[in-house]
């Protein structure tokens, strides 16, 4: 499990720090990995546009095939929902 965003790794640091994450977050300041995601492009807040990254899950498996993707996720039920996914698989 890792989470990467478009944020510097010392946002990331105090971010794992305030929430007790016991994950990678990775940098991505390039923009690089979000693009080829396609999770990089315009949202809009209160009337504004600006681009940014969708909140957006990806299930890989071993062999790096994407599973499934989680769009718009909700972070107090989203660790729930993808466990349940993996205990699933295969089945």
């Amino acid at each position: 499990v890792f989470g990467i965003s478009v944020d510097p790794i010392k946002s990331h640091a105090k971010f794992a720090e305030k929430y007790g994450l016991s994950f990678t977050l990775l940098s991505d300041e390039t923009k690089e990995v979000v693009e080829k995601y396609g999770v990089w492009g315009t949202k809009k807040f209160m009337g504004r546009e600006y681009m940014g990254t969708a909140r957006t899950s990806f299930l890989i498996n071993p062999e790096g095939v994407i599973e499934k993707i989680y769009e718009n996720v909700k972070p107090e039920t989203h660790a729930a929902e993808v466990l349940a996914d993996i205990a699933n698989a295969g089945k």
